[in-house]
C-alpha cells in the first residue's frame, strides 16, 4: 500500500495545477449542486419493528388525519389573572396561525376546552399536513411570528408541542469558528511559520466545505438528520487538520534531515500518507458501524460523517501534496519565531525519547498506575441510565421549553408525555366495544391520568386513543406506564407517538451497543493486524481506547447523572445520559483516537523493522510524534472543551466526553499506557501467526524511502 500511496502523491505534485483545478471544480459542482438540489434534513426516531412504528405505519396508510404532526400554542396570562382577558388577541394570533403553510387545523382553546383549572393557562392543538420529523424549522419559525398579537396585549405565548421539540433549531456557539483559530494558534507554535501552518487550515476547510455539500445531495436520497451537517463539519474539521498536519510535519522533518524537496515530499507520501489511509479507514469503519444500531437517526450520522472523512483522506493524499509542491523550500517562510532552529533535532534530545525511556525502565508502576485511574474513571459508568432528550432537557432561552413548563403546570407533568393507541378493527374483526373496554382497563391504570374519547377513522378500521400519563416524558416511571399499558393492549393495538417512538429508540440502542462496539472493535483490530502485521499491537489499542472511552463515560456520569461539580459546569440539576450519545461517543471517540494510535505506532514500527530494538523504537516512535500527536489533540480538546459554553445541557454534555477522553488519551494513554505495555511485551508486541503474517507482509510491506 506504501507503494500506491506514494505513486498517488507523486502523481498530483507532478501536476499542481491540475490536481487543485479538479477539487475547485468538484468544489463548485458539489455546492452548487447542494444548493439547488439538496434534500431537507428530517430526523428518523423509528425503530424497525417497534410498536410505535407499527401504530405510525397504520395511522400513514388509514389515518392521514390523525398521523399528521402536531405542536401547541401555549397562552398564558401573567400571575394572577385570566386569559379571557386576553381572548381577542389571541384568537388573532389563532387566525395567522391558521394560515401558515403546511397548518391543517387549530383548535381554539375557549371552545375545545383546553384552558386551565384556574383560567390563566390554555393551549391550541396545531395540526400539519405531514409528520412532524418532515416539516422542517420554517413553519415552526412563522407560527413563531404569528403569535405576536397575544404578545402585544401582554399576555405570554410560547410554541411547543412534538413538533415544535423535533424540528427546534439548534443554538449556534461559534464553535466551529473558535476551533479554527485554536487550530491555528497552535500549528503555529508547532511548525513556528504562517505558510506551514495555513496548510492544514486549508486542507480543513475544503474537507468541511465538500463534506457539507454531499451530505446536502445525500438528504435527496434518504432520511437524514439535521444534526448531521454539525457532527459532520466537527469530525471533517478534525480529521481534516489531522491528516494534513501529520503528513506536513512528516515533510518537513525530511527536509530537515538533507532530502531535497522532491524526496522529501515523496517519502512523506508513503509512510504518513499510508497511515493517513489506514486512521481514515478506522474513522470510516466506526461511524459506517451505526447502521447496525437499527435507528435511522444514527445511521444518518455514520453514512454522512465517513463521507466528510473520506473527503478527508482524499483531500490529504491529492490536494495536500499539490500544495506541498507548489511551496517547496517556501512552506518555512514568514517565520513566526525568528531563532533558527537546528536542521534536525536528535531524538535523544527530545523530552518525548526520555520519557520514554523513564516510563520503560518502571513499566509495572506506570502501567498499574495508568490503568487504574483510568478504570476509577470509568467506574460511574456502570451505573449510566440512559433516556431520549425532551423538551424538558433544554435551555428556558428556547420556546418549546417554556412552553413545556407552563403545560405542566397548567394541565400536569404527562401532559407533555401523550401516549397514542392505535387499534386495528380489521385484525380484530371491526368489534369497537373492544376498544372500549381498553379504554377503561388504560384509564384504571395508576399511572395514567387520562383518556380521551375515541378517534375513528373516515373507513371506520381504525380508532386512536390519546392517553395522558401523570409523570413527565424523562421520568423513570414514564417508560413502566408506557409498558404497562402495552402489556394491557391487545396485539391488535399498537402504543405509539412520541414518547413511546423516543423510549422504543433508547430500548434498541441499549441492546446494540455491545453489538456495534464489538464490531468496530472486530473490523479495526483485522485493519490494525495488516497496517502493523502483529496480533498484539491491535489488541493493546482496541484495549486502551476502551479504557479512555469508558473513563469518558464515567466523567460524563459522575458530572450530569450525579451532580458532581455541576456548578462549575453551569447545571442547575442532574441529568439522565442522552441514549444516543453513549453511541455518538464511542464511534467519535474511537475514530479520532485510532489516528493517534495509527500515526504513532507507524513510526515506532519503522524504527522496530530498522533496529529489532522494541524500547529503542517506542522512544523513537515518541520522539517522532509525540509533539504533533499532543498539538492535534490539544486542538481537538479546545474545540470539544468550547461546547461547555453552549446554553444546551447537551451540548455540554458532549463537550465535557469528548474533550475527556481525547485529553486521556493523548496523554495517559499515549505517554505513560503505551511505551509501559511496550516495554513489557517487548518483541511479542509484534508476533503475528506464519501464513496470516505471510500475507499481511504482502499487502503493507514498507516502501523503501527515496534517497
Amino acid at each position: 500500500m506504501h507503494r500506491v500511496i506514494r505513486r498517488v502523491g507523486d502523481a498530483s505534485a507532478r501536476r499542481p495545477w491540475v490536481t487543485i483545478g479538479l477539487w475547485a471544480v468538484l468544489l463548485v459542482v458539489v455546492i452548487g449542486l447542494a444548493g439547488s438540489a439538496g434534500g431537507r434534513f428530517a430526523d428518523d426516531l423509528s425503530v424497525p419493528g417497534s410498536q410505535s412504528e407499527r401504530a405510525a405505519e397504520l395511522l400513514h396508510e388509514r389515518f392521514p388525519e390523525a398521523a399528521g404532526g402536531s405542536a401547541k400554542a401555549v397562552f398564558a396570562a401573567p400571575d394572577g389573572q385570566r386569559l379571557d382577558l386576553y381572548r381577542p388577541a389571541v384568537q388573532a394570533a389563532l387566525g395567522r396561525i391558521a394560515a401558515v403553510e403546511h397548518v391543517a387545523g387549530v383548535a381554539d382553546p375557549f371552545t375545545a376546552g383546553t384552558v386551565s383549572r384556574d383560567g390563566r393557562i390554555a393551549y391550541a392543538e396545531i395540526t400539519f399536513d405531514r409528520p412532524s420529523a418532515g416539516l422542517g424549522p420554517e413553519p415552526l419559525t412563522e407560527i413563531g411570528a404569528a403569535m405576536a398579537p397575544a404578545r402585544t396585549a401582554g399576555a405570554i405565548a410560547e410554541l411547543g408541542g412534538d413538533a415544535a421539540f423535533v424540528n427546534a433549531e439548534t443554538e449556534t456557539s461559534g464553535t466551529e469558528a473558535a476551533g479554527l483559530l485554536a487550530a491555528l494558534v497552535v500549528l503555529l507554535v508547532v511548525f513556528g511559520t504562517v505558510a506551514a501552518a495555513l496548510l492544514p487550515i486549508v486542507i480543513a476547510l475544503v474537507t468541511v466545505a465538500a463534506g457539507l455539500g454531499g451530505i446536502a445531495l445525500l438528504a435527496r436520497a434518504m432520511d437524514v438528520t439535521a444534526a448531521a451537517p454539525s457532527v459532520g463539519a466537527l469530525i471533517g474539521l478534525g480529521v481534516g487538520i489531522d491528516y494534513a498536519l501529520f503528513v506536513v510535519a512528516r515533510y518537513r522533518d525530511n527536509r530537515a534531515s538533507g532530502q531535497d524537496d522532491r524526496t522529501a515530499l515523496s517519502n512523506a507520501m508513503a509512510f504518513a500518507g499510508s497511515s493517513v489511509v489506514v486512521a481514515g479507514g478506522a474513522v470510516m469503519v466506526a461511524m459506517a458501524a451505526l447502521l447496525l444500531t437499527g435507528v435511522g437517526l444514527l445511521a444518518s450520522i455514520g453514512v454522512t460523517t465517513a463521507l466528510v472523512v473520506l473527503v478527508a483522506v482524499a483531500s490529504a493524499l491529492t490536494l495536500l501534496p499539490a500544495l506541498l509542491s507548489l511551496l517547496g523550500g517556501r512552506i518555512d517562510r514568514w517565520r513566526v519565531v525568528r531563532r533558527r532552529r537546528p536542521a534536525a533535532t536528535a531524538a535523544e534530545a527530545t523530552a518525548w525519547w526520555r520519557l520514554a525511556h523513564h516510563v520503560a525502565g518502571r513499566p509495572w508502576p506506570y502501567a498499574l498506575a495508568a490503568s487504574a485511574l483510568l478504570i476509577a474513571l470509568a467506574v460511574p459508568a456502570l451505573w449510566m441510565r440512559t433516556g431520549y432528550p425532551t423538551a424538558a432537557d433544554d435551555g428556558t432561552s428556547t420556546t418549546h421549553r417554556r412552553a413545556h413548563d407552563l403545560l405542566a403546570e397548567g394541565f400536569g407533568p404527562g401532559h407533555n408525555a401523550p401516549l397514542l393507541l392505535v387499534a386495528d378493527l380489521r385484525r380484530s374483526g371491526g368489534r369497537a366495544t373492544d376498544v372500549t373496554a381498553l379504554s377503561a382497563r388504560v384509564d384504571a391504570d395508576p399511572g395514567i391520568a387520562s383518556v380521551g374519547p375515541p378517534r375513528t377513522s373516515p373507513r371506520g378500521d381504525t380508532i386512536v386513543l390519546l392517553a395522558i400519563p401523570t409523570t413527565a416524558p424523562g421520568d423513570p416511571e414514564t417508560p413502566r406506564t408506557l409498558e404497562r399499558v402495552r402489556g394491557l393492549a391487545p396485539a391488535t393495538v399498537a402504543v405509539g407517538g412520541v414518547t413511546a417512538m423516543t423510549d422504543d429508540l433508547t430500548r434498541q440502542l441499549d441492546t446494540t451497543l455491545p453489538v456495534f462496539i464489538g464490531a468496530v472493535l472486530a473490523a479495526s483490530f483485522l485493519l490494525l493486524m495488516v497496517m502493523f502485521r502483529a496480533v498484539v499491537v491491535p489488541l493493546k489499542a482496541a484495549v486502551m481506547n476502551l479504557l479512555s472511552i469508558g473513563a469518558a463515560y464515567g466523567v460524563v456520569v459522575a458530572v450530569f447523572q450525579w451532580g458532581w461539580c455541576a456548578d462549575l459546569f453551569g447545571l442547575d440539576r442532574t441529568y439522565t445520559i442522552a441514549s444516543p450519545l453513549p453511541t455518538i461517543f464511542f464511534a467519535v471517540l474511537f475514530g479520532l483516537s485510532m489516528d493517534y494510535e495509527v500515526f504513532l505506532l507507524s513510526r515506532i514500527r519503522e524504527h522496530y523493522d530498522a533496529t529489532g530494538d522494541s524500547t529503542e523504537s517506542v522512544a523513537r516512535g515518541m520522539a517522532g510524534t509525540g509533539r504533533v500527536i499532543t498539538s492535534a489533540a490539544l486542538i481537538m480538546t479546545v474545540v470539544f472543551l468550547g461546547f461547555l459554553a453552549h446554553p444546551s445541557p447537551l451540548v455540554k454534555m458532549l463537550g465535557l466526553g469528548l474533550s475527556t477522553a481525547i485529553l486521556l488519551d493523548a496523554t495517559i494513554v499515549r505517554m505513560v499506557l503505551v511505551p509501559a505495555t511496550m516495554a513489557l511485551l517487548g518483541h511479542a508486541n509484534w508476533w503475528l501467526p506464519r501464513r496470516p503474517g505471510r500475507r499481511a507482509a504482502r499487502l503493507m510491506a514498507p516502501a523503501a524511502p527515496n534517497r
